[in-house]
């Protein structure tokens, strides 16, 4: 099979997951990147921020048209974690690829496994400037780290921390990946010449599309379903990167 028509079906099938539960596909795209299209874990995290961002925007303009992104929220709290992104950024380039690749499996293995537990929410009004203020720093890390966007982290977060409503935290998550994505890839820029536009550019393409088919789905299918059918799919991911990072 082609790099090209690979880099269609793992793009359609990250974007859908974005758009569907507001992150955890960007998890996806690292490890697509370096197994299925070659690129080193260093370039695959710089490449994944580009397509995240892309495909975030993408995925916040139909939320927001549905009124369910809370803007004032999302910047908050996106702004704690912009420094974080952008530092983290920065340094990620200089990290062995084994490093890398071994954090990013241990993430998305944890990741996975939060997914699989029930998410309570806290009363609205009971915000904890502190925790909040955390959360977004940490999740700022996160993707500048490791090239993801945070979703997966985000979602929780709003929901537990903020106390968002589940339809209107899936919407402003994207307003947060969004910011931080932009964050980290600032701290990359010209730090990394290995890019390859002809297989980012079909990727994102892909994404952006399978975002707005993901949105539709979420609407037909519960979010608990389609969110363990991607926590098993992430946790078979991480198993096959950590055994590469030991063997």
């Amino acid at each position: 099979m082609s790099t090209l028509v690979l880099a269609l079906i793992a793009g359609a099938a990250i974007g859908m997951a974005l758009g569907a539960l507001g992150g955890g596909g960007s998890v996806l795209a690292v490890p697509a990147l370096i197994y299925l299209m070659g690129f080193s874990p260093a370039s695959a995290t710089t490449a994944a921020l580009i397509i995240v961002a892309a495909t975030s925007a993408t995925a916040l303009y139909a939320h927001a048209r549905d009124g369910n992104v809370a803007w004032r929220t999302g910047v908050l709290f996106a702004l704690a974690g912009v420094g974080p992104a952008f530092l983290a950024g920065a340094a990620a380039g200089r990290l062995p690829p084994a490093v890398l690749t071994g954090a990013f499996s241990v993430l998305a293995a944890l990741s996975a496994l939060r997914m699989l537990r029930p998410t309570g929410s806290e009363p609205a009004g009971r915000v904890r400037p502190a925790r909040a203020a955390g959360a977004g720093a940490g999740l700022g890390a996160v993707t500048g780290f490791l090239g993801v966007g945070g979703g997966f982290l985000a979602v929780p977060a709003l929901v537990g921390v903020l106390g968002l409503r589940m339809k209107q935290a899936v919407g402003t998550s994207l307003l947060v990946i969004s910011l931080n994505s932009l964050a980290a890839l600032t701290a990359r820029t010209g730090a990394d010449g290995d890019l390859r536009w002809e297989v980012i550019a079909p990727f994102a393409g892909a994404a952006i599309l399978g975002a707005w088919d993901g949105k539709r789905l979420a609407s037909r299918i519960t979010g608990q379903a389609l969110q363990r059918v991607f926590a098993f799919v992430l946790l078979a991911v991480a198993a096959v990167m950590l055994i590469d990072v030991i063997v």
